[in-house]
């Protein structure tokens, strides 16, 4: 009988895949931000105008019934 999968082999796998250091700090929520807005390109571009077209209403909507 052979034994396909021996228990010593298995930690060593892990060991080596978790062994790297990571040489550079993990980038701010703003860097992350910033980059997924800049791979998205258009989509967060109309997002952000319906946003402003959407406060603005919202706001002139109030002036007019606050009159």
């Amino acid at each position: 009988m052979t034994n396909l999968s021996s228990p010593t082999q298995e930690p060593e796998k892990e060991q080596k895949e978790t062994t790297f250091p990571t040489q550079e700090p993990k980038p701010s929520y703003v860097k992350l931000a910033m980059r997924n807005m800049v791979k998205k390109g258009g989509t967060s571009l109309k997002h952000f105008a319906l946003t402003t077209i959407g406060l603005i209403g919202i706001l002139v909507g109030l002036a007019y019934l606050t009159r």
